[in-house]
């Protein structure tokens, strides 16, 4: 068994480009970037910025050029793809993640909310016109759940 999953939470470097394949299927690219902070040999704290392409198709790909914009924080999963072209004679090559599901992440502007107070807030798949349920604002004790 192979396994090809990635699993991404980083801030979105430019907003999304969509576009629309010639089979009329939407296709959405933007890059996100994800840091690490370690310790060097000398004991010095050191950030590394890694930039990681992105691209989504479908309705995935309608859904994030919609609500994703630049420098907001995304969760996203997907695997890796690497596509190659020939351009002036020489082979170029790029590997990018194409993803399978996202979620917004938290705006640390906005008290760690999970997403902006326009943005969807029920599953894509819900019917048009559908109202969710209202759920109570407080938290569900275990213990009062009858199974």
């Amino acid at each position: 068994m192979y396994i090809n999953k990635v699993m991404l939470y980083g801030n979105l470097t430019r907003d999304p480009e969509k576009r629309a394949l010639p089979s009329g299927q939407g296709v959405c690219s933007f890059a996100i970037a994800t840091n690490r902070t370690y310790t060097d040999k000398d004991g010095k704290k050191q950030e590394q910025t890694e930039f990681h392409d992105i691209v989504a198709f479908g309705k995935l790909a309608d859904v994030m050029g919609q609500w994703l914009k630049k420098g907001r924080p995304v969760y996203l999963e997907g695997r890796l793809q690497t596509r190659s072209w020939e351009q002036d004679g020489v082979k170029r090559y790029r590997t990018e993640v194409v993803a399978d599901t996202f979620q917004f992440g938290a705006d640390a502007g906005r008290g760690g909310a999970a997403s902006d107070s326009t943005a969807p807030t029920h599953s894509d798949s819900a019917p048009a016109g559908s109202k969710l349920p209202d759920y109570p604002e407080e938290e569900i004790n275990p213990e009062d759940i009858p199974f």
